[in-house]
């Protein structure tokens, strides 16, 4: 099945959200086959698409491991 969602989060200012875009680089880069994750930066936010082939649950922890990610980059800002 294809799949496909974007998560966006709005940041104050537009170095938060480079810092954040940059951090979720390597995500874009090292998607196993069947999925296709896309993270750019948006007017302050940060913008990720995420694209699969294959299983719900492939999807979810997708997502999941993203929002983690985002999670640990904003802590470390």
């Amino acid at each position: 099945m294809k799949m496909k969602a974007s998560i966006s989060c709005f940041y104050e200012d537009e170095s938060t959200s480079q810092a954040i875009a940059s951090a979720l680089q390597p995500d874009n880069l090292q998607a196993p086959e069947g999925v296709d994750v896309k993270t750019f930066r948006k007017e302050g936010q940060v913008v990720t698409k995420v694209k699969v082939d294959g299983r719900i649950e492939t999807l979810l922890a997708t997502l999941d491991d993203l929002l983690s990610c985002t999670s640990t980059a904003e802590e470390m800002i």
